[in-house]
């Protein structure tokens, strides 16, 4: 007992949570998130995170973070780069150390939040109605006038009795005083409030355990509330408007985030040409026809958003947009023209006008600022640039740091402010708080900003209990911005009490109301679906030709059989055809080519010139199904960045012939799973049927090739029986043959069985039955027992099909040792089916600007 009472009194006190952190470093400048202000102690809403992550370690830390970074990366959450030699997209990178921020400090940032919303919501109704801030000299009129944000066309466009500012983010960093600051407003397309989801969703999943202790706010009655004040807006369709989420399209930075919230919001996810405008309303271009629109949330800028009156070159937005809002037809969530709330230049003016009009101080003060169009002010600034940022008022360029010029580039920027003051402001240099990070599996601070977002809710303004927190690079960044290469962060607004999760799904009552069929989709989407078809299936048939290939190259290698290479060349030929990487295996070269194929056969693999290569099928697949990118399920899209990560490698410099099979069948068995997702977990509807329009097609179509190619052309000089052992085996019939047919392999019965068996779903006959049958699913223009031009086609092919007889197919009919029997039938189905896809096109997808085309049409092919 003696013993044990030693060793207890001997056993070292456990360390306390400052000096597990004593290795954290404390010599950067500003005020610590982590650290009660100049003192050695942890912020008490700090506490328990920190105890959590310390005890998991530095490896586990660093596991975690690859975890998160795979996740997002599996859920293809990206953000695009521009000018980057790394590629324009990239995963979001995710610091798992969240920015925790308690409820007290939390309920006074949101108080000055909801204070500016207000405030700038009065300013921007002023701006485009009476002016009134100009006529009582609060704003200077050249302030307003001379920046591009000024939208004259919108004037007098007012939304009665709704608020103009219905979305808002203000970006916010704490200052060396431990006070909150704002560094910007956004107010045009605000961005980030998708991502800020995202990483939460990724946080919960990583850091399950210590979210559940922490008791953090849950973001998701922000979208709630977010989707309650947008279908307020038209008290006369409540229970369901239109609302239709305006992209820029998929090269946009944030296009990720428009697809995700239109996703999770489950709205429509158009760009400019889904739309039209029609006897002054706006209307969408859906597969059922034109659908009236009410409500459009864009993420384009403001003046691209109508060629018509705003900027006439652009190629994003919808003519008479602004027509239509000014006649009260639509809504649109920010207004045009709102884009002039950004400008800096608005900032030192913000504090009067608060006294003013809302008779109150400012609450959350913006970062110091100097407009040059003021004499005094102008003084300043330019006494002064080598300590400020330089900033033009209405982002027509960058923003300058006076620090980072030579003293020749500080002598330009100062001639540029004396010849246009009025065109800049300077701005103080605000030294933003630190929060732990996590780098190289060590914490260490790092500089954050936070943005914060808020939608118009019930008369005033509701605010997401979080954010997007961005992070600094590196320890002595300037910027805080993704586009120079930064982390972002979670943001965990504490509770005082349990939380309970929010739901978005609608009242019973609504939902009796919107249980009438399924969703409008857009013309563009159903088009992109009927190629994410075509291109899943192209590529399927390639992949399988090529791993046939290689098989028969391994045969000839092993035996050296002039059987073996007969049948090699004839199936080369086969995918010369298939690629179009001509001349191939079908020019006067051809039979240098057959000596050594491997090399050609990589090319047309790997050949990124050539856009029906493998490679170049891949890569449209791939563009397409991001094209649609919020129609896909979660599981879905991890199998599409599993067929990228696969293309990826297949298409760097460390790809062998060698091991070329192995990267194939890694392809294929993605390609198979997306199959297999696009069939069991979408819905079946329009979208649904498109894409198995297009799937159907392509496989008919290249089953028409590869017959014509090996039976019809060359018949009589290939060994028969090997071709067709070729056939069955590439097109995955081989067992089913064997099971019909016991034994016997004959041209007869491999006909039978890849064309006229309505029964087998690799035959042409199944293909265009499958074809005819999804083709009575699509919607009709006007309903009619008579049947349309396309329908007609397909059932003549179908009806052609039925009506071959398989013993005059197989015959030869000529010297030359060629079936024209054969010929005939399949020229004619091709033809059918070619021009069957054109009239898809002319009925559903006639509205897009530039039709993609799988293969040369038949006047380009070569002589």
């Amino acid at each position: 007992m003696a013993t044990n009472t030693e060793e207890k009194t001997s056993a070292e006190p456990a360390p306390s949570l400052e000096q597990v952190l004593e290795h954290y470093p404390r010599d950067m400048v500003g005020y610590d998130e982590m650290w009660v202000e100049d003192s050695a102690r942890v912020n008490p809403h700090w506490r328990r995170l920190m105890k959590d992550l310390t005890k998991l370690g530095d490896s586990e830390l660093e596991r975690r973070r690859t975890d998160a970074r795979r996740l997002l990366r599996e859920n293809g959450v990206t953000y695009h780069i521009y000018n980057d030699p790394k590629g324009q997209k990239r995963t979001w990178q995710l610091d798992p150390i969240p920015l925790v921020i308690n409820s007290q400090d939390w309920g006074a940032i949101s108080v000055g939040l909801k204070q500016r919303a207000r405030l700038l919501d009065m300013i921007l109704r002023d701006i485009y109605g009476p002016r009134r801030l100009i006529k009582e000299g609060l704003i200077p009129a050249e302030l307003i006038y001379a920046q591009q944000g000024f939208l004259r066309a919108c004037d007098q466009v007012q939304m009665k009795d709704l608020p103009h500012l219905l979305l808002y983010a203000a970006d916010l960093a704490r200052g060396p005083d431990g006070r909150m600051w704002v560094l910007g407003d956004r107010s045009q397309a605000p961005s980030g409030a998708g991502y800020a989801l995202e990483t939460r969703m990724a946080m919960t999943r990583v850091m399950a355990e210590e979210f559940r202790r922490t008791q953090v706010h849950r973001l998701s009655i922000f979208f709630r509330h977010l989707r309650s004040m947008l279908a307020s807006l038209l008290p006369h369709r409540k229970d369901d408007p239109r609302v239709v989420i305006l992209t820029p399209g998929p090269h946009n930075e944030t296009y990720f985030e428009h697809a995700y919230l239109t996703s999770y919001l489950g709205y429509s996810l158009v760009q400019g040409d889904d739309l039209t405008v029609r006897g002054g309303k706006v209307w969408m271009k859906s597969l059922d026809g034109l659908k009236q629109v009410d409500i459009i949330v864009r993420r384009v800028d403001d003046t691209f958003c109508d060629p018509l009156e705003l900027r006439e070159d652009s190629h994003l937005g919808v003519p008479g947009l602004l027509q239509a809002a000014r006649l009260g037809n639509v809504i649109i969530a920010n207004p045009l023209g709102s884009s002039i709330l950004e400008s800096p230049a608005l900032m030192p003016f913000l504090p009067n006008i608060a006294k003013h009009w809302l008779g109150e101080e400012i609450l959350l003060p913006s970062a110091a600022t100097w407009w040059c169009g003021q004499q005094k002010e102008r003084d300043y600034v330019l006494a002064n640039i080598r300590d400020l940022v330089i900033k033009p008022i209405d982002r027509r360029g960058p923003s300058v740091f006076g620090s980072a010029l030579s003293e020749k580039q500080m002598q330009e920027l100062k001639l540029r402010i004396q010849a246009e003051p009025h065109m800049y402001v300077g701005q103080q240099v605000l030294s933003c708080s630190t929060a732990p990070s996590l780098r190289n599996g060590k914490l260490v601070p790092r500089r954050v900003l936070l943005r914060t977002f808020l939608t118009a809710h019930q008369g005033d303004y509701d605010v997401m209990p979080g954010g997007l927190t961005r992070v600094a690079q590196d320890e002595d960044a300037l910027f805080v911005t993704n586009q120079t290469g930064g982390l972002s962060k979670d943001t965990w607004i504490l509770a005082d009490k349990p939380v309970h999760q929010a739901s978005l799904w609608p009242s019973i009552r609504q939902m009796e109301s919107l249980m009438s069929g399924e969703g409008v989709l857009p013309s563009r989407s159903g088009e992109n679906l009927f190629w994410v078809g075509r291109y899943t299936e192209r590529s399927e048939g390639l992949l399988r030709l090529i791993r046939t290939v290689l098989n028969k190259l391994a045969d000839y290698d092993d035996y050296r059989d002039v059987s073996d290479q007969v049948v090699l060349n004839h199936l080369l030929e086969a995918l010369t055809h298939f690629t179009w990487v001509y001349p191939g295996f079908t020019g006067e070269d051809a039979e240098e080519k057959l000596k050594r194929p491997r090399l050609h056969i990589m090319d047309m693999v790997l050949n990124r010139e050539h856009r029906s290569s493998l490679i170049g099928t891949l890569n449209a697949l791939l563009q397409s199904a991001y094209n649609v990118r919020d129609l896909w399920s979660v599981d879905t899209w991890r199998v599409v960045d599993d067929i990228d990560e696969n293309l990826q490698y297949l298409s760097s410099n460390k790809t062998r012939f060698s091991i070329l099979q192995t990267e194939l069948d890694s392809l294929l068995a993605s390609l198979m799973a997306f199959n297999s997702q696009t069939q069991e977990s979408m819905p079946h509807e329009h979208g649904w049927y498109l894409l198995n329009v297009g799937r159907r097609m392509e496989r008919a179509l290249q089953l028409i090739c590869f017959i014509r190619t090996c039976f019809v052309q060359y018949a009589g000089e290939v060994p028969e029986h090997l071709m067709l052992e070729a056939t069955l085996v590439n097109h995955e019939s081989l067992i089913t043959h064997r099971r019909r047919y016991r034994s016997v392999q004959h041209i007869f019965t491999v006909l039978d069985l890849m064309l006229l068996d309505t029964r087998h779903p690799r035959s042409l006959a199944y293909q265009v039955d499958k074809i005819m049958s999804l083709m009575e699913a699509l919607p009709q223009p006007t309903p009619s027992h008579h049947l349309s031009r396309e329908q007609r086609l397909i059932l003549q092919a179908s009806t052609e099909i039925k009506l071959a007889e398989v013993e005059k197919l197989a015959n030869i009919n000529d010297e030359l040792g060629s079936r024209r029997a054969l010929a005939k039938l399949l020229d004619s189905v091709e033809r059918r089916l070619e021009k069957v896809s054109e009239l898809l096109h002319q009925r559903y997808f006639t509205h897009t600007q530039s039709a993609r085309q799988l293969a040369p049409t038949k006047l380009e092919l070569p002589a």
